[in-house]
């Protein structure tokens, strides 16, 4: 009977202590968590939330204090590392962040739903020469949502938050994502009229072995879909190369090599002509994905299905049957 009341009396100890713990933490805390988790490193954090170091240090600490555990191991070279306890709490954090974001959608009416702020990643050429122009028009048709465009040569986290929205050239192997394939698009030969003057004429395939090229770093390529010079022209070489899509394509227009580029970029430039079109034509994809907990925020599905549209519209572009970009009603 001792025994039994001594279980009792712990059992209802640790209910005070868990009750006390609850009532002492402060749920924005969380919200200064989620940003050292995601960046690890809290001058980064404090940055995004407008804030001082300081008070990222302090909240970090206080929300540690609050649940009686250590949430990240700090590191000179790594920054705040999540401890085993830190990875547990990030799912639990990212559901309540979700929610309330859902939250504030049902209660707040239509006003908000099309307001907020949204952050899209893609691929570099993909970002810039056909995102960027056709997102500049989204805004305009929703002035109250902000959009971020991360158009960068690297793979582009959904779990660390680095976007809510991403575009690349593979689907994700796995993940809570809400995934689609967004469209086709080809990629060509192209030189200016200046290389193709100074330079052996090319009317066949077997040409190419004569002329030098621009294209990527291979060693440095974020993803074996932008490997393809050596599968076209075998033993090509490459004067210059770039991790760079953009810088390929400037260096292009100097007149000096031959370079593959996407259709959606190149076409658009009265500079470049597109070489032995019906030979060389290599096919890609792009993929859209976002977290299963965005996808269905108001802001989030108007974005989606915009650039879903658009990209149907302008199939022409992206597959090189057109020089002309097309826009949303």
């Amino acid at each position: 009977m001792q025994t039994s009341n001594k279980n009792a009396h712990k059992s209802r100890s640790n209910m005070q202590k868990n009750i006390t713990s609850l009532g002492s933490l402060n749920w924005d805390d969380l919200k200064f968590f989620l940003e050292v988790a995601r960046t690890r490193k809290a001058s980064i954090a404090a940055k995004r939330l407008a804030v001082d170091y300081t008070t990222v240090s302090r909240r970090i600490s206080s929300l540690e204090v609050s649940l009686g555990t250590l949430l990240f191991e700090k590191s000179r070279t790594s920054g705040f590392v999540l401890t085993p306890e830190g990875q547990r709490l990030l799912g639990y954090a990212e559901s309540i962040e979700s929610t309330l974001h859902m939250a504030c959608e049902q209660v707040s009416g239509s006003g908000v739903a099309l307001s907020g702020h949204v952050r899209m990643g893609c691929t570099e050429g993909f970002g810039s020469f056909f995102v960027t122009p056709q997102l500049s028009h989204f805004v305009d048709t929703y002035p109250a949502i902000s959009v971020d465009i991360l158009p960068l040569p690297h793979f582009i986290s959904l779990s660390k938050r680095e976007a809510d929205i991403v575009i690349a050239l593979e689907r994700p192997e796995h993940g809570p994502y809400v995934c689609c394939k967004l469209c086709d698009y080809t990629l060509q030969l192209y030189a200016t009229q200046d290389y193709l003057d100074q330079h052996p004429p090319i009317q066949r395939p077997a040409d190419l072995a004569d002329h030098s090229f621009i294209s990527y770093v291979d060693d440095l390529a974020f993803s074996s879909e932008l490997l393809y010079l050596a599968n076209v022209v075998p033993g090509a070489s490459a004067s210059l190369r770039s991790t760079s899509v953009i810088a390929q394509y400037v260096a292009a227009q100097q007149g000096r090599s031959l370079a593959i580029l996407p259709c959606f970029l190149a076409a658009q430039d009265p500079r470049l002509l597109p070489i032995l079109g019906e030979e060389i034509t290599i096919t890609r994809q792009f993929w859209m994905y976002c977290r299963e907990d965005l996808r269905k925020l108001k802001r989030i599905t108007l974005l989606w299905d915009y650039i879903r549209e658009v990209t149907e519209q302008n199939q022409a572009l992206l597959m090189g049957r057109t020089r002309h970009m097309v826009f949303a009603d």
